[in-house]
């Protein structure tokens, strides 16, 4: 009987992954949420789309493009927002 030591193997305990908290200006948040959406086919564009969820109350965020010159538009938006 020989007294060899057996090599011990050392596991280093893993830390966690801190993510780095980046800040964001509204606009940048807003394009990484419409982003996401349209990955996940969540993102409904033009009026007819935006009208028809904003009726089924499926809708969570409606943008309104500020550009906009169609007064009737507007008013049918702001109205289904309500």
């Amino acid at each position: 009987d020989t007294d060899e030591e057996m090599p011990q193997a050392e596991v280093a305990a893993e830390e966690p992954e801190v993510a780095e908290e980046v800040e964001m200006s509204v606009l940048d948040a807003l394009k990484e949420v419409l982003q996401k959406a349209m990955v996940h086919g969540g993102l409904k564009k033009g009026l007819h789309e935006c009208a028809k969820a904003l009726d089924r109350r499926s809708a969570r965020l409606c943008c309104l493009a500020k550009n906009c010159e169609n007064e009737e538009y507007k008013k049918l938006i702001k109205a289904l927002c309500a």
